[in-house]
């Protein structure tokens, strides 16, 4: 039986416009406001919660993976919030633990100094098209229904939303079945230098060993030295662009939660309290865009260089089991490029797609998702649009070595061999 469906017509009033508006509020979408601001253009960046960060603060995924390459915006953030991780040159990798609260509000001022207008509980609704031109959005607000124009429009809502309404193809997960990562609800404890009691609610699960966890294995982390342990040992299968698989995990994970830590306070860490459980499940993979280039495997072990280069990394494949198998594929990688080519969306023009949800196979995606990378990647979407601005064309028609200087300007550095073939 067809899903039935109803028809909406609106007149929607226009509360704002811009010369960039962007949506979500992510690492993606936070530098790419920044980097647009930086480049002289007008700038609106919606997000759909309360706060900015992504999943670095909405998750609680609050510990930056390494990437091998800390630059840009992203080493502008590290010397501000976390100055005694900082790297002596852009080359090496950290993966420094942080404090979520202390990065929100860092953000929230951060774009505030840039002269970016932030709007918050601003959800994506629809697209505005003028023809195959993406013009603006439609967001849900407090106030209802409200429009948000702009001369070019960022996509960063990490599940490729604004570019699938606007019509352009995507796909989910890994070839063949469509399966994508699993969720994971990542928590905090607290160590209270005495014993405690464990709490366990009667819904919850006893993990009697380390094979009963949902993982399989430990994975925690406790830097600074203040006695905060960053839990990430939750997983639930399923899609979380999906409305019942979100529900689903949005309840199991947080019954995992307080399973995971009981085994906890059972298994060395006597004296640790639960702290922190945000707000909603940590979500690896959705979406992505099929766009003019799609970065694949290959890309990834063989090394590949692009001299439309926007993006550098090297944090391994790293895929938590799509099928609900407690198994991890790691892979080590020595480095590779990510092309401008890969946030072009075919179909649409007005619009670049940065984040997670560029145009990338399952197993290049489970790479270049983390919030390093995704800082890189909304920088260079940010200045991009500046580009494409100032030589009156759209985003594929922008000088690249004019992208490169904005990008150098901005602190970006790029590694480079000359000895390597660039595609």
């Amino acid at each position: 039986m067809d899903q039935a469906k109803v028809r909406m017509e609106r007149t929607v009033p226009v509360h704002d416009q811009a010369d960039l508006i962007v949506v979500g509020g992510g690492p993606a979408g936070c530098a790419a406001a920044i980097s647009g601001a930086r480049s002289g253009l007008k700038v609106i960046l919606l997000e759909h919660s309360g706060q900015l960060g992504g999943m670095g603060t909405l998750g609680n995924v609050s510990i930056f993976m390494g990437v091998g390459n800390v630059t840009g915006i992203y080493r502008e953030i590290i010397a501000e919030v976390l100055p005694d991780r900082l790297p002596d040159s852009h080359e090496g990798s950290i993966w420094p633990q942080y404090s979520p609260f202390v990065l929100r509000h860092y953000l929230n001022s951060k774009l505030e100094k840039e002269g970016v207008r932030v709007y918050y509980h601003a959800s994506f609704t629809s697209a505005v098209m003028d023809g195959d031109t993406v013009t603006g959005i439609v967001a849900n607000t407090r106030e209802g229904l409200r429009a948000f124009l702009g001369a070019k429009v960022i996509d960063c809502t990490g599940d490729a939303r604004v570019a699938q309404d606007a019509g352009v193809p995507i796909h989910s997960g890994r070839e063949g079945d469509g399966l994508t990562q699993p969720m994971t609800l990542m928590f905090m404890m607290q160590n209270t230098g005495k014993p405690v009691t464990p709490y366990l609610p009667e819904d919850a699960y006893y993990y009697e060993s380390m094979s009963e966890l949902p993982q399989g294995r430990h994975l925690y982390w406790e830097q600074n030295q203040d006695g905060t342990l960053l839990v990430n040992m939750t997983r639930v299968r399923g899609n979380g662009a999906k409305l019942e698989d979100i529900n689903h995990a949005e309840k199991e994970a947080l019954r995992q939660v307080f399973s995971v830590a009981h085994y906890l306070q059972r298994n060395g860490f006597e004296t640790y309290v639960l702290s922190h459980i945000p707000g909603q499940v940590g979500v690896r993979e959705t979406n992505q865009i099929e766009g003019r280039y799609t970065l694949t495997e290959d890309d990834l072990t063989s090394g590949r260089r692009f001299e439309d280069v926007v993006a550098q990394t090297n944090y391994e494949i790293d895929i938590h089991s799509p099928d609900g198998a407690k198994t991890t594929d790691e892979r080590s990688l020595s480095g590779y490029d990510i092309p401008y080519r890969c946030m072009l969306p075919t179909g649409v023009k007005g619009l670049l797609v940065a984040g997670r949800s560029i145009s990338a196979t399952h197993v290049a995606m489970s790479s270049m998702r983390v919030q390093a990378t995704c800082y890189a990647l909304g920088q260079a979407a940010g200045a991009a649009a500046a580009c494409a601005l100032e030589e009156g064309v759209d985003f594929p028609g922008i000088s690249i070595p004019k992208l490169h200087r904005r990008l150098a300007d901005q602190g970006v550095v790029f590694w480079k061999a000359e000895s390597v073939k660039q595609v």
